[in-house]
């Protein structure tokens, strides 16, 4: 949202490089304000001040302007507009509608449209919790509207108000842009309505930071078993160009048990964000079957869109997850993907004649990085009520050729907790998701070792012999590279039939079949225990003298193979039916192994 009031300066275009505009004659004007340019009226920020020259870049396309047109300031920030008909809404960069733009102007963006991000004449029921009278401060609920029938828009007061409420609205409906309440504060009058605006490069605040302790379940095997997001917790997806980054985050956006989605396209290709557009508004959401965009908001943002506006993008996203979180709900941020964020700091960078550091990226790099993914967290909002609420942030990375060690993903790993590596060897294969065992981990797995231990007490242990598994046929594998397959016993083998089962059955996953592509965390749990379990007894009779052929010629083998397509309402008696055919077939063989060895 722009705003548009506040005192006004006038200034005229020196010079135009590309989406850089020469401002002079511009006293008084301040670090990110929002200026108009020329008669099209092309949106941009200050983003440099020396004197009363400003560097301002736009977030359209100046093809046209000539120097000595006019440049008016509007005296305020680039702000995002917060109220009732944000969820299921489709925005630029720097929030404009874009399927209202394409009913009124056609399929383009055309410069100088910035109509309003809310609809102004779309009425809410609006249902009042305050009374006049009452003491009122930043983060208080003034009262609720039905935005979705998934989401309960709660009324926030804006977080620097503090007064006496003098007059409020009775129960009715009401547009965005009517008075719900009025307040007396030291400074005079104010009014409320359902809607107020934030700047989106300043954090809004809360009352405290909490520990991560909650994880973000997100339907994915091995990311919920092996490498576990916290609620409020931050985490990088990297991988070269197909291995399934953006499938990812979009099965994640799907799948995850946030209350809120926001799903930002930073600069990636044009036929991606098509296809987001196009199937998000189709999908059903998980848990009530409700339309998935009921508690998704969509900001897309394609390489072809102005740099400016992909930069802006992310701090837009940022402001509407605090938002929802400031009125106690859990948001997922997905953005895809951070490197042509860092790409558009680099062309910002470079037109400004910055010194460059590492592959030409800005010097700040880090720093930016820093302030974006601080802005995550489980926090205790605001407001007589007490209130938690999460945002959780996933930013993919498209390292050229897959180079982990360049810029964006070094500093990046260094700021978040958990690291999705990619891998296109696994890609390959069509092991999906391709996430590399070895080289992903996470920080938060002693944090929220005490909610696993709800969903079963041996959870770290499984973990652990899992992945000791995994690295053990690793090591075979190099051994057998070198000197051949043939000196490998039946004790070896049975490592590598229990890894190909943990891959197969268990960490391979469909993001399009229907029933695999979202696994609660009590199907996982009991996948990864059967699966070991399996191996346990496996190696166990092959101790005591059975073959592995036996071993494998069990029918309970495939019972296993079909654990991933079995209905989660289900999967609690299935998997008892898989334990106790296993015990009943284990038992039998190593009675037919003893009785053989007897005769």
């Amino acid at each position: 949202m722009v705003e548009t009031s506040g005192a006004r300066r006038k200034g005229r275009v020196f010079r135009v490089a590309g989406p850089f505009i020469i401002a002079k004659d511009m006293p008084g004007a301040r670090m990110y304000e929002l200026v108009k340019v020329g008669d099209a009226g092309i949106l941009g920020e200050v983003i440099r001040l020396e004197g009363e020259t400003a560097a301002i870049q736009a977030h359209e396309e100046t093809t046209g302007i000539r120097t000595g047109e006019k440049v008016v300031g509007t005296g305020k920030p680039l702000s995002v507009e917060l109220g009732p008909g944000l969820m299921g809404q489709i925005y630029d960069g720097i929030q404009r509608p874009l399927p209202r733009i394409q009913e009124q102007f056609g399929a383009f963006l055309q410069r100088g449209v910035v109509p309003p991000a809310l609809d102004r004449k779309r009425r809410w029921s609006f249902h009042p919790s305050i009374e006049k009278g009452a003491k009122v401060s930043g983060g208080d609920v003034i009262g609720t509207v039905q935005e979705t029938p998934l989401i309960e828009h709660r009324i926030l007061a804006s977080p620097l108000l503090g007064g006496i409420i003098e007059d409020v609205a009775a129960e009715g409906e009401y547009t965005v842009a009517d008075t719900i309440a009025e307040v007396r504060t030291p400074q005079g009058r104010d009014k409320l309505r359902l809607m107020h605006t934030w700047p989106i490069r300043q954090p809004r605040p809360f009352s405290a930071i909490l520990p991560p302790e909650v994880p973000l379940l997100t339907g994915q095997r091995i990311i919920d078993a092996f490498f576990p997001l916290s609620k409020g917790g931050t985490a990088a997806i990297s991988g070269g160009f197909g291995t399934g980054k953006t499938v990812m985050l979009q099965s994640l956006a799907r799948c995850a048990d946030a209350d809120i989605l926001i799903l930002v396209g930073c600069g990636e290709r044009g036929n991606e964000m098509a296809d987001v557009v196009e199937s998000f508004p189709k999908l059903e959401d998980f848990r009530s079957g409700q339309p998935l965009m009921n508690r998704t908001i969509i900001i897309a943002n394609t390489s072809d869109m102005p740099i400016a506006g992909r930069e802006a993008s992310i701090y837009m996203a940022l402001t509407l997850a605090e938002y929802y979180r400031d009125m106690g709900y859990d948001v997922a941020l997905m953005a895809d993907s951070t490197s042509r964020w860092a790409e558009a700091l680099r062309e910002v960078s470079g037109r400004l004649e910055e010194m460059p550091g590492e592959e030409g990226y800005p010097a700040y790099l880090a720093s930016r990085l820093a302030e974006f993914y601080a802005r995550a967290g489980r926090v205790s909002t605001l407001g007589r009520e007490e209130r938690t609420g999460s945002v959780t942030l996933a930013g993919a990375i498209s390292p050229p050729g897959g180079d982990f060690s360049e810029p964006v993903t070094g500093n990046t790993i260094r700021l978040t907790r958990v690291f999705w590596a990619l891998d296109f060897s696994l890609a390959h294969r069509r092991h999906f998701p391709a996430i590399n065992w070895f080289m992903s981990y996470s920080e938060y797995i002693p944090a929220l070792a005490n909610w696993y231990e709800k969903v079963g007490p041996d959870w770290r242990r499984l973990r652990e012999e899992a992945m000791a598994v995994l690295k053990e046929e690793e090591e075979l594998r190099e051994v057998v590279s070198l000197v051949g397959a043939e000196i490998l016993g039946d004790r070896q083998r049975c490592v590598f039939e229990a890894v190909k089962m943990l891959k197969e059955y268990f960490l391979l996953q469909s993001a399009f079949h229907p029933v695999d592509m979202q696994c609660p965390i009590n199907k996982t749990y009991h996948m990864l225990r059967l699966i070991l379990k399996f191996y346990d007894k496996a190696r166990q009779a092959v101790n005591e003298g059975t073959s592995l052929g036996q071993v494998l010629a069990l029918s309970v083998k495939e019972d296993l193979t079909r654990m991933k397509i079995v209905k989660p309402e289900r999967f609690d008696e299935v998997s008892k039916e898989i334990s106790q055919k296993m015990d009943t077939q284990f038992d039998q063989l190593t009675a037919d192994t003893a009785e053989g060895v007897s005769a």
